[in-house]
């Protein structure tokens, strides 16, 4: 045990530091460089362009100077003035003009981490391409991944040319080549709180579903030698060519899943049984499943960081667990068979809903109440019906194949309708906070106690178990307040929490027309807590950096009251919660701690000549001698304005902690306000590498010229800082430090 375990971290730190050692130089970070490479995989195609894998044969600078950049590298190539970028193909060869920087992703507890995806997918840079300087050299045919690749594009196209404008043609995809980036999110919320987003790609039930059908097929035809008298089974065994035929259509099921690991875990159990067959060997459904999951792990060690590894594994374990050897009485008729059919898919499903629930709580901090109910009417619709059809419509010719497509999308959408009225229901899902190891361990305890078998005492104190994972409540400060400054970014987005309350300042920016920082960062982070209810949601301006994620975050979570300096036209207000224009002299206490307006004026809220910067809402939090000061926008002439208010003595301005003016651009942070409000810590909240330079060099300068400290949400991740009697800091980047991560803990209390 010891040696093996030795053996695996040492080879898991192997791989790691070769993956690592390709590094893009921080010195031709957001220079123009000319590559020749070619083009891998699926590109992702959106509205705005496509992103797509590139493996590089030469670099240089446009000066011609050779330069080395990671082999593999993700490059996006979107619209301009110029017009769409050309549609890639897998295998093209292109010289291309692109800026690169090491790969770099949002740090937020509770979010998806996309440092390590990007280092699981060998992918040790990105960037994008340039408008010129850009031309197709040759196209490469001669490797079986190009043809691979190239028959999962012809089939996409297939399937959307037969399905243009249909809203499930991407579940139809995910279907067929396993490609879930045409799902829309809103239908992943509903397929997620069913608990059936595991059928709706290509999944381990569907794979063993074909590789039966044909070995099935294999050994009748073998049997019967192809209709001739060639007595092929006296040649080889029908039982081990049928175990080999299902094997080659699993391969081929999975190479148009792009490999993903439930696809690997079910092709290499496959695997083993087809190899313990052809050798005479008797194996166990366990060492079947341990055997894969070595091998998954000796490919690819960092499988363990998705939910998809655990929830594969960790299903069929269960399942073994609950079902495999247990007795069941023979008997002939159809009836009685009939029954022990449904009794085993039942105990089946129990199993697995069951084993997976500290899972869901673990990974998404929820779990589906109906997932069984769901599941049960699902699971032969999608295996039997629908995946049936759509691979049938994908591979027949038109205009049968627009026919199949058809049908199958018909289904889908019957289907999915009857989901999205089973999530509406108040009691589909159980939300909780995501639990710590402890209490992880003792849920696990008790579901392996109640799957144990029949005769086991007290099966229900597994729930007993449970409880400490079911009926906890989201953590809270029991007094003063924490105040949370995402890693959002180039834009603000704080949480601000109390004993029994929270608000939300500013929501982050739109990262594209399918994402912001409400649905990427903040909703994500709110589930992981447990947080489903905030009191209060502030906007301070209209610019999109601010309010950017403003609907996904209304649309997510229930809001009491919406406060902004909007105007009363702004598209924003459609459909939001109750709003109320922020203007100074507002004030509110929760849980003894003050909230108060500074800016802006009732005036400055009519006045359509401000620009929004002018018009940011200003929100200072105080506690017992503490205070937090939140400005927004402002520049040097509303600093003035507040200097102006505050009087001689200044008191008003004084704070501990304030967030940088403008994200700390030239046109804010003046020496004078400074001076005035005279804070220890001052929070920069900018995106990574953005391009209006934020914070600027002499401004941050000047903050450390009067001995404040600087936190860069780009450099620190998350940043949360809890206000008492005295102020304490945590960075989430030195709070969670990997080895993978592209910045460093600097900065500790």
């Amino acid at each position: 045990m010891i040696a093996g375990c030795g053996l695996g971290v040492g080879w898991s730190a192997w791989l790691a530091h070769e993956r690592l050692s390709e590094s893009l130089s921080a010195d031709v970070e957001g220079s123009d460089i000319r590559l020749i490479g070619s083009v891998e995989g699926l590109p992702d195609l959106g509205a705005t362009g496509q992103r797509f894998r590139f493996r590089v044969e030469q670099a240089s600078l446009l000066s011609d100077e050779k330069i080395t950049v990671p082999t593999h590298i993700s490059l996006g190539w979107y619209s301009d003035r110029s017009g769409d970028p050309p549609v890639l193909k897998s295998g093209q060869r292109w010289q291309l003009t692109v800026r690169l920087k090491r790969p770099h992703g949002l740090s937020n507890p509770g979010v998806f981490d996309a440092e390590a995806w990007l280092l699981n997918e060998g992918l040790r840079a990105t960037g994008y391409v340039q408008a010129e300087g850009n031309q197709l050299l040759g196209e490469q045919n001669a490797h079986p991944k190009i043809w691979i690749d190239r028959a999962r594009a012809a089939l996409r196209e297939k399937i959307l040319s037969a399905l243009p404008n249909h809203a499930y043609a991407g579940v139809i995809i995910a279907l067929v080549i396993g490609d879930q980036r045409a799902v829309s999110q809103s239908d992943w919320e509903v397929f997620n709180r069913t608990g059936v987003g595991h059928l709706m790609s290509i999944s381990g039930l569907h794979i063993t579903m074909i590789a039966g059908l044909f070995a099935l097929l294999s050994h009748w035809l073998w049997r019967h030698s192809f209709f001739t008298r060639a007595q092929l089974p006296l040649l080889c065994p029908a039982h081990k060519v049928a175990a080999l035929a299902g094997l080659l259509a699993a391969v081929s099921y999975v190479a148009l899943a792009g490999f993903g690991i439930p696809a690997q875990r079910t092709l290499l159990m496959i695997a083993v049984v087809t190899l313990s067959l052809w050798l005479d060997r008797i194996v166990t459904v366990s060492q079947i499943l341990l055997t894969a999951l070595l091998v998954v792990l000796l490919f690819d060690p960092w499988s363990v960081l998705w939910p998809g590894f655990w929830l594969s594994f960790v299903a069929i374990g269960c399942i073994l667990f609950a079902c495999a050897g247990r007795a069941e009485e023979l008997r002939q008729t159809r009836e009685a068979r009939v029954k022990t059919h449904l009794r085993s898919a039942w105990r089946t499903q129990w199993a697995v809903t069951l084993g997976l629930l500290p899972l869901g709580f673990a990974w998404f901090a929820q779990t589906s109440l109906i997932s069984p109910l769901a599941n049960a009417v699902a699971i032969p619709v999608v295996s039997f019906v629908i995946t049936p059809l759509s691979l049938l419509g994908s591979v027949l010719p038109a205009p049968l194949a627009g026919g199949l497509l058809l049908a199958a999308h018909a289904v889908t959408a019957w289907l999915a309708e009857g989901l999205a009225w089973l999530s509406s229901t108040k009691l589909a899902v159980w939300t909780a906070p995501q639990p710590d190891w402890g209490v992880f361990a003792l849920a696990m305890i008790g579901t392996v106690w109640m799957l144990a078998p029949r005769g086991w005492p007290l099966r229900w104190v597994g729930v007993l178990l449970w409880s400490p994972m079911l009926l906890a409540k989201p953590a809270a400060p029991e007094r003063g307040f924490w105040l949370t400054a995402f890693d959002i970014g180039q834009g603000n987005a704080l949480l601000v929490e109390t004993a029994n309350h929270r608000l939300i300042y500013d929501t982050g920016p739109a990262f594209s027309l399918e994402a912001d920082g409400g649905s990427r960062v903040l909703l994500p982070y709110l589930r992981s807590r447990g947080i489903h209810h905030l009191d209060g949601l502030m906007i301070s301006h209209s610019d999109a950096d601010h309010s950017g994620g403003a609907r996904s975050l209304w649309e997510g979570v229930k809001i009491e009251w919406f406060s902004s300096s909007l105007f009363s036209d702004h598209p924003l207000l459609t459909k939001a919660p109750r709003h109320v224009p922020c203007r100074a002299g507002q004030h509110w206490i929760w849980d003894e701690v003050e909230f108060d307006v500074l800016h802006p004026h009732a005036d400055h809220l009519q006045n359509s000549t401000l620009t929004p910067n002018a018009r940011s809402c200003t929100l200072r939090i105080r506690y017992v001698g503490r205070t937090v000061l939140l400005t927004g926008d402002i520049e040097a002439p509303q600093e003035r304005a507040l200097l102006d208010r505050a009087g001689q003595s200044r008191q008003d301005l004084k704070a501990d902690v304030l967030l940088a003016p403008h994200h700390g651009s030239g046109t804010s942070s003046t020496a004078e306000f400074l001076q005035a409000v005279q804070p220890s810590i001052t929070l920069f909240q900018v995106g990574y590498r953005n391009r209006y330079r934020h914070p600027k060099q002499e401004v941050v300068q000047r903050y450390r010229d009067r001995g404040i400290l600087p936190l860069r949400t780009d450099q620190s991740g998350a940043i949360r800082v809890e206000v008492d009697t005295d102020i304490r800091w945590t960075t989430y980047r030195c709070q969670r430090q990997r080895y993978w991560s592209s910045e460093p803990c600097l900065l500790k209390q």
